[in-house]
């Protein structure tokens, strides 16, 4: 699997039929908005990146028609930067953090103006960086996600020699295949890990573990990354969860953007359960694609879901009907789901992660009507591999890293979502980068 990867996406997807939410600027809407930028000094924008990208630079760039040096700026700090421009949560980041909150108005469109210029330069086939002197020094990267191609980036750029193992039929991992299509379509996030492949980096397809092993990329490789990312959709372990019309939803959200088995006109009624940003995220799509009835249901209130709240606010506005403190114990049905039995649930006192405790009410159980059950209910950690790794700390089945992404195996490196349990691209693109030059410090004989 070299560069190339378009021409392996289905033609006909589902995903086409949903438009852009933020599409880029038009050249007079990027002007328009640059303008409005303050430049700020010690700009608490750039501070709210993970990966501290300048913002007001590269927006003062667009402001004078500098559109090849704000790209410049932007990849310069996250080569992944048309995708992080649509899919970070800008909102709670570098926009959130926009002074122009204290004016009552609304803050800069950072996202649009960072897509703009990133989109400009792609257009015109702008290469920015090539690869470095060759060092001689080979590292193999495990998963091709935003980490490990962002780390295998900044390796080659020193002159390095990254590989990357990646056991998918796609590169790029949850930002090709997870994110939300109304957030990124597919084929863009193809194209841009495309422009990062050209400097130098190979894929290799298959599953470490199975069709190579660890010993022998420890024997042919100089240092290793782990960017496993997290595993398969959880369930929930209760009657009727693998019924026909029972979806884990990333697995949803995969048919969606590559896949055509999905046939969403079908359905009356969807019911998502979970209340973080990719069970919103499913729900969104499903009532983008037409569903009469979308129903997410979360075991606590509103107030404790760790979705983001300008996502609930967007469901909403598209038709989203929510149903709080309810819980399912079974999912109905004899080969297909019909529905979904819940129980109302009570907040009682804080857990570990410090919200109230959802509780049962006894006697309160009810049933919904369902032709569809998604769980968006978190992913599986990938625990049952990393602890094939003899030495290799875990804390809490994540991959235990110092403040550079360095591991306690001195040859192995991590970042992304096995140590995260799940963050956005950016944070993704960000530990990458930070453990590529722990990686060239290693290699040159440097602490670890």
């Amino acid at each position: 699997m070299k560069a190339k990867t378009l021409d392996i996406l289905p033609e006909e997807r589902l995903e086409n039929s949903i438009p852009d939410q933020k599409p880029v600027f038009s050249e007079m809407q990027a002007l328009a908005e640059a303008h409005r930028c303050f430049y700020c000094y010690d700009a608490p924008c750039t501070a709210a990146c993970p990966t501290r990208i300048n913002v007001p630079e590269f927006i003062r760039k667009i402001s004078t028609g500098n559109y090849k040096g704000s790209a410049r700026t932007i990849l310069s700090s996250n080569i992944f930067g048309l995708s992080c421009a649509k899919v970070c949560p800008v909102e709670v980041l570098c926009a959130g953090a926009c002074v122009y909150h204290g004016t009552h108005q609304e803050p800069i469109q950072i996202g649009r103006l960072q897509a703009f210029s990133v989109q400009w330069a792609y257009d015109r086939d702008v290469q920015f960086f090539g690869k470095g002197a060759p060092t001689g020094k080979k590292v193999a990267l495990i998963g091709g996600g935003p980490a490990s191609l962002s780390c295998a980036f900044e390796l080659a750029k020193l002159g390095h020699e990254p590989v990357v193992f990646e056991k998918g039929r796609f590169p790029g991992g949850l930002n090709t295949i997870g994110v939300a299509p109304y957030k990124l379509h597919s084929h863009v996030s193809l194209r841009e890990i495309e422009r990062v492949l050209k400097i130098g980096i190979e894929i290799r397809p298959g599953v470490v573990g199975e069709d190579v092993s660890l010993d022998e990329l420890e024997k042919s490789f100089d240092a290793l990354f782990l960017g496993v990312g997290l595993g398969d959709d959880s369930r929930l372990g209760i009657p009727g969860e693998d019924l026909s019309g029972c979806w884990g939803a990333l697995a949803l959200i995969e048919k969606i953007k590559i896949g055509k088995e999905f046939s969403p006109s079908s359905l009356a009624h969807a019911v998502i359960l979970g209340g973080g940003n990719t069970a919103i995220d499913a729900a969104r799509e499903l009532a983008k694609l037409g569903v009469p009835r979308v129903t997410l249901a979360y075991r606590r209130s509103e107030a404790q879901m760790t979705g983001y709240a300008h996502e609930v606010a967007w469901a909403r506005r598209e038709g989203v009907f929510f149903s709080f403190l309810v819980s399912p114990v079974a999912i109905l049905g004899k080969d297909r789901a019909t529905g979904v039995r819940f129980v109302r649930m009570k907040l009682g006192e804080p857990d570990g992660t410090g919200r109230p405790k959802a509780v049962p009410s006894p006697g309160t159980e009810f049933e919904m009507d369902a032709d569809a059950v998604v769980f968006g209910t978190g992913q599986e950690k990938r625990t049952a591999f990393l602890e094939k790794i003899p030495g290799l700390k875990l804390k809490g089945g994540l991959v235990d890293v110092d403040d550079e992404g360095r591991t306690s195996k001195s040859n192995y490196f991590a970042g992304g979502d096995c140590i995260s349990g799940g963050k956005e691209v950016v944070n993704a693109v960000a530990e990458g980068k930070r453990a590529a030059s722990s990686i060239d410090l290693y290699l040159n004989g440097g602490r670890n």
